[in-house]
Order: structure tokens, then C-alpha cells, then sequence
């Protein structure tokens, strides 16, 4: 059979072109079609620059919401993608199995110290299978009853229904959704330093609900969209005993702060000492090449489920363990475990340390914060993004304000000087939003 392809220049659309059918007919997150500034156009990216579609280069200081990891273009990554799709891009995987599923299954078991792997598209889809698991696990324990969830205020779970049932109903995003999404219950934000307070209050609340109350569900010392909250890992403590104490299973959603982000190999891991019956993954676990996530589990949760009710675990995406996604997957977690990820990362946060705390005394800033490879910049205000972006890319660096966070989350690979441009970004950004009446 043949195949007839364009030609490369025929193929190709001009940037004037490009911007036509965008804001015509692409949606952006969280924007309006066709409103706002005009998106930049990238036209490759390669370690941790992005290339405009104008010649100019930026440093992405966002990682590609946090994927990115290990920069873009990494050759290990390009051959493992090259080498798969010589032999299959994908397979479904009902009745059917394959090498980059298994390789990359046993990856995760021996990283996490989890038993179980059920592999989704995302990490929105990773906790809606979570919070599925848990309520098919209390419907096999004899408690179909139980269908909420105990989770702590400023937390982000992403945009499906039952995530954004998770996220504040307050201060959250997902607000609008009230009387439309599940109800769930709600314990206070978990503070910088664990005490009495905070922690009486929530064992109050799970035993006022415990009769309702199917699971746990938190990420773990940081918590990410809703906020770039840092916290005292002893919380962690206090909720496995709450799960324990009523018959919950404790989630931890490491979407964002899993392979190494925080400067351990997954948050939980900051001194708590605490395991998780369920745990999240996704993002990092590409490499930001394609998107796949995870959720892992203890054996215990899938004989039960095995062994009554329904029998098996009632969900199956098109592109579960996508041999793509896979075999990338492995390559990455592998080229992250074979590298001195630990090292960089705390390199990293040297660099936001000393390149942001000068900001606490800046104008305008309530707070600068920094764990690992992640550094946030809160002000009294809400960030005008259209203005903050544009000042950064003055500053030749890429980055993505949201509500009056000014933050960045850089690729392991980022050099000295890489950081050095991004933080003096933030503090462009900083001054100019302090300084701002509105």
C-alpha cells in the first residue's frame, strides 16, 4: 500500500495563520475563545527553551506544567519513542498485554512500594479512578453507604466531575459547579506547622462522618493548583490514624509532587513515614512526552473487589496502558532513578532560595515559599497575567501566574544560569505587580 503525504512546505501554515484558527477555533485553559492576548506561538522546544515562532528563546520555567522534567528533546526519550512506534504505537488493552505495560508496571511497584497498577490517560482520570476504587472497596466491605470523601480545604484534584467535587468549594476554582457536583467533607487547610488545633479538629470531623466517609484524599505536603501550599508533613500522620480509626482508605494524589518535584522520590516520603492505600501518579511519569498517569494500590483493596460485588474494577479507558505512553514512561523513570536527581533538585532549591527570599520584604508580597524544585511568590493581590507574562518573556523566561501566585517549577536539567534568568523574572514580575494600584 501507498501512502502519499504533502510535502513539508505545503503542510505548513503561516504564524498569521496559525493565530487565525486559534483564536477562531482553539480553546485555551481556563480562557475565553478568542479572548485575551494572543497566545505565543512555539515552533520547537528543545532542552529547557522554548523556541518562538519569531526566533526569540525562552526558558520554560514551568516544566510544561510540571512534566517536563527532564527538559525537552532528551535523547534517551526521542529513541524510546522512536523505537516503539516501530512496533506498535498502541493495542487495547482489554484481553491484550505488552512489554512497555509490564516493564513500566514493575517500575512503579519497586518506586512506590505499592502492589497494584491501573493505568488511565491523566491525572484527572488517575483520581477519578481513586476515589471509583474506594467505593467499590467499602461496597465489597458492606458499607455501600460510604460515598464521600474526607479532604483538606486548598487542595486541587483536577477538572473532571468528581475531582472538582475535591477541590475547595470555596476558594476554589471549580466554585460555579455548587449543586451540581458531589458534596464532600471538608477539613480546615493543613497548616505550615502541625499542632493540636488542626489536628483535633479533623479527628472531630471524621467522626461525625465517618458513617458516610469512604476515604482520605490529600496531596501530600504540597498542594498544587489550589494554591502552592507547603505543609507540615506530621498532617500526614494524623490522617493515615483518622483513616485507620474508621475504616478509610488514605489517598495520596502525587500527580504533581511525585518523581522527585519536592526533593524526596515522592513527597510522602518527607519524614512521615506514612503509606498510602492508594496513590496517584502521572505528569513527571512521561518525561512530559505524552500523557498517561497511574494509580497504585495495596493488594488487599483489589481481593476485596475481586472477591465480591461486581468482581473487577468497573473502569477501562480506550488508551489504558497506551505501549506509547508505556514504553516512554520507562525510559524516563529510568533516566530520572540512573541520574543524581537528588542532587539537582536540591541545586535547585539553593538557587530559588537565594534568587527568591530577598522578595519578603519586597512590596506587595505576602509570602515567598520554597521546597525543592519549586518556588512561589504570593502577593496581596490577584496577578495580572497578561501583564506579569509579559514582562517575563521580556525577561526571557516562560512563565504562568494564577490568582496572586507568581511561581515557577523548573526541568531538573535547569542550569545555574537558567535559574538565575528565571528568578530574576519573578522579581520583574514582583516589582511591577507590587508597585501596581490594580
Amino acid at each position: 500500500m501507498v501512502f502519499m503525504t504533502l510535502p513539508p512546505e505545503a503542510a505548513s501554515l503561516s504564524l498569521d495563520e496559525v493565530l487565525r484558527i486559534d483564536r477562531e477555533h482553539l480553546w485555551h485553559p481556563y480562557a475565553r475563545l478568542g479572548g485575551g492576548p494572543a497566545p505565543l506561538v512555539v515552533r520547537e522546544a528543545h532542552g529547557t527553551r522554548l523556541v518562538l515562532a519569531d526566533g526569540r528563546e525562552l526558558v520554560d520555567a514551568m516544566s510544561s506544567w510540571w512534566a517536563a522534567v527532564h527538559g525537552y528533546r532528551h535523547p534517551a526519550l526521542d529513541a524510546a519513542a522512536a523505537a516503539q512506534l516501530r512496533s506498535m504505537s498502541h493495542v487495547m488493552f482489554g484481553g491484550l498485554t505488552h512489554e512497555p505495560a509490564a516493564r513500566l508496571g514493575a517500575l512503579l511497584v519497586q518506586t512506590t512500594g505499592m502492589d497494584t497498577v491501573f493505568f488511565c490517560d491523566s491525572g484527572s482520570v488517575a483520581v477519578e479512578v481513586a476515589v471509583k476504587t474506594a467505593l467499590q472497596y467499602q461496597r465489597a466491605a458492606g458499607s455501600p453507604g460510604r460515598r464521600k470523601l474526607l479532604t483538606p480545604r486548598g487542595g486541587y484534584y483536577g477538572d473532571t466531575f468528581t475531582p472538582m467535587s475535591l477541590c475547595d468549594p470555596v476558594g476554589g476554582m471549580h466554585s460555579q459547579w455548587t449543586g451540581v457536583l458531589a458534596e464532600q467533607v471538608f477539613a480546615p487547610e493543613p497548616p505550615r506547622t502541625s499542632g493540636p488545633a488542626w489536628d483535633e479538629e479533623v479527628r472531630r470531623i471524621a467522626a461525625e462522618h465517618s458513617h458516610e466517609l469512604a476515604a482520605v484524599i490529600v496531596e501530600p505536603v504540597v498542594q498544587g493548583a489550589g494554591g502552592m501550599r507547603m505543609y507540615d508533613p506530621r498532617c500526614l500522620v494524623t490522617l493515615r490514624e483518622v483513616a485507620d480509626e474508621h475504616g478509610l482508605l488514605l489517598i495520596f494524589d502525587e500527580i504533581a509532587t511525585g518523581f522527585g518535584r519536592t526533593g524526596e522520590l515522592f513527597a510522602a516520603e518527607h519524614g512521615a513515614g506514612v503509606r498510602p492505600d492508594i496513590m496517584c501518579v502521572g505528569k513527571a511519569l512521561t518525561g512530559g512526552y505524552l500523557t498517561l498517569a497511574a494509580v497504585l494500590g495495596r493488594r488487599g483493596i483489589a481481593e476485596a473487589i475481586n472477591e465480591t460485588g461486581a468482581g473487577a474494577l468497573l473502569h477501562g479507558p480506550t488508551f489504558m496502558a497506551n505501549p506509547l505512553a508505556c514504553g516512554v514512561a520507562v525510559a524516563s523513570v529510568e533516566l530520572l532513578l540512573a541520574s543524581d536527581w537528588r542532587g539537582e533538585v536540591a541545586r535547585i532549591e539553593q538557587a530559588l532560595a537565594r534568587g527568591l527570599g530577598p522578595l519578603r520584604q519586597a512590596e506587595g508580597v505576602r509570602d515567598v515559599r520554597v521546597l525543592g524544585a519549586i518556588g512561589v511568590v504570593q502577593l496581596d493581590r490577584p496577578v495580572d497575567v497578561a501583564r506579569a507574562t509579559a514582562t517575563a518573556v521580556r525577561h526571557g523566561v516562560w512563565l504562568r501566574p494564577f490568582r496572586d501566585l507568581v511561581y515557577t517549577m523548573p526541568p531538573y536539567i535547569a542550569s545555574d544560569s537558567d535559574l538565575e534568568l528565571v528568578c530574576a523574572a519573578i522579581r520583574a514580575v514582583t516589582a511591577e505587580e507590587g508597585s501596581s494600584v490594580g
